[in-house]
C-alpha cells in the first residue's frame, strides 16, 4: 500500500499536539484568578438578577402579614465566540525532512498565540471596566460605576450603587477607603450584603506598592507627628491596620493596560466569569491541491460578569 499524505499526518499529529500543550502550559493562565470558569452548551448563556425581599415590617396583632415580591432586574450575556489559528508546513519541506525545524518551532508560536489571545480576552474585562456603550454590564453601565441602578433605594436614600470612586492612587488610604465601601454594599432591596475584600489584583507597575501595603509590618502613610512637628518626627511606629485583611493577597496582572489602575475581588458569588463552549482542540490535514500539512487550533469561550459588586476598580492617579 502506498503511503499517503493522510497517514503522515497521523503520525505527525501526535508530536505537534504534545509540543502544542507543553507551550500552551508555559504560558501563565492569570485569568484564573480574575475569572470562574463554567462550562456552555450553547451559543450564548444568560443569567438574569432576581431582586430579593426588602426588610420584614413589623406584623401587628390581629393584623395582616405583608406580602413582598422579587422581580427580574436585568440580564448578563456571555456570548462564545470562535478563537481559532492555523498554519501549514510545505510539500517540499516535509519532503527535505525539514518537519522537525519547521513545524515543531510554528507549533510553540500557535500555541503562545493561543494563549496569549485568551489571556488578552480575560484581561479587557477589566481594561474596559471604566467604559459603558459596547462594554456595559446587564445594566447597561460600565462594570466600574457610581451610577449602577438597583430597585430600591435602601439605607442610602440613593436609587443607585457605586464599586468604583475618584481617581486615587494605590495607597493605604486609598485600600482602606475601598475596603469600607465593600463593607457597606447592599442589594438591590437595600439590604446589607456582608462583602468582604478577598484579593487586590494591579498591573506590574504597582506590584511593589501592593507588596509594601499589604504586607509591611507597620504603616507606609507617613505623616508629621504634631506635637513635634519642629524636628520632623513622624508616625513611624504606627501598625499597619490593612495587614491581611486581603486573605488571597495580591496579584499581577501583565495584561493590565493601565499602570495605575487596581481592583479588589470580593466574595460576592456569580461575579465575573470564563464560560467554556468548545476547549481548546488541535487538528492536521493535508490539503489536495499544494500538499501542505495544514494544523489548527480552535476554542470557543467567553469572557463577562454578571454582579458587579464581586470586584472593587479605581482608575488610580
Amino acid at each position: 500500500m502506498a503511503i499517503n499524505r493522510a497517514s503522515i499526518a497521523k503520525q505527525l499529529l501526535p508530536g505537534l499536539n504534545a509540543i502544542f500543550g507543553l507551550e500552551y502550559g508555559s504560558i501563565d493562565d492569570e485569568s484564573k484568578v480574575l475569572f470562574d470558569t463554567e462550562q456552555s452548551d450553547r451559543a450564548f448563556e444568560e443569567e438574569v438578577l432576581m431582586t430579593g425581599f426588602g426588610e420584614a415590617p413589623v406584623k401587628s396583632e390581629g393584623g395582616a402579614v405583608e406580602y413582598d415580591s422579587a422581580s427580574e432586574m436585568w440580564t448578563a450575556r456571555y456570548t462564545a465566540e470562535t478563537i481559532a489559528l492555523a498554519f501549514a508546513v510545505t510539500e517540499e519541506a516535509m519532503e527535505d525532512n525539514l518537519y522537525d525545524t519547521f513545524a515543531k518551532i510554528r507549533a510553540k508560536a500557535l500555541a503562545r498565540a493561543m494563549a496569549s489571545t485568551k489571556q488578552a480576552k480575560a484581561a479587557s474585562v477589566f481594561n474596559n471596566g471604566f467604559t459603558a456603550g459596547a462594554y456595559a454590564g446587564g445594566d447597561g453601565v460600565a462594570f466600574f460605576s457610581d451610577s449602577h441602578p438597583v430597585a430600591g433605594s435602601g439605607a442610602a436614600g440613593s436609587a443607585s450603587r457605586d464599586n468604583t470612586a475618584a481617581n486615587t492612587a494605590l495607597s493605604e488610604a486609598a485600600i482602606e477607603s475601598a475596603v469600607t465601601q465593600i463593607n457597606k454594599l447592599e442589594d438591590d432591596r437595600g439590604i446589607l450584603i456582608g462583602a468582604r475584600p478577598m484579593s487586590l489584583h494591579v498591573p506590574p507597575d504597582l506590584q511593589f506598592t501592593a507588596d509594601q501595603i499589604l504586607n509591611s509590618p507597620m504603616s507606609t502613610t507617613i505623616g508629621v507627628n504634631p506635637t513635634t512637628a519642629g524636628n520632623g518626627a513622624t508616625n513611624v511606629n504606627d501598625i499597619n491596620a490593612i495587614k491581611g485583611i486581603m486573605p488571597k493577597g495580591y496579584m499581577v496582572n501583565h495584561r493590565f493596560s493601565s499602570a495605575t489602575a487596581y481592583f479588589i475581588r470580593t466574595d460576592v458569588p456569580n461575579g465575573t466569569k470564563h464560560f467554556v463552549r468548545m476547549p481548546l482542540a488541535t487538528k492536521m490535514d493535508p490539503d489536495f491541491d499544494t500538499g501542505n500539512m495544514r494544523f489548527k487550533a480552535r476554542e470557543r469561550y467567553s469572557f463577562g460578569f454578571s454582579d458587579w459588586r464581586s470586584y472593587y476598580g479605581n482608575q488610580g492617579a
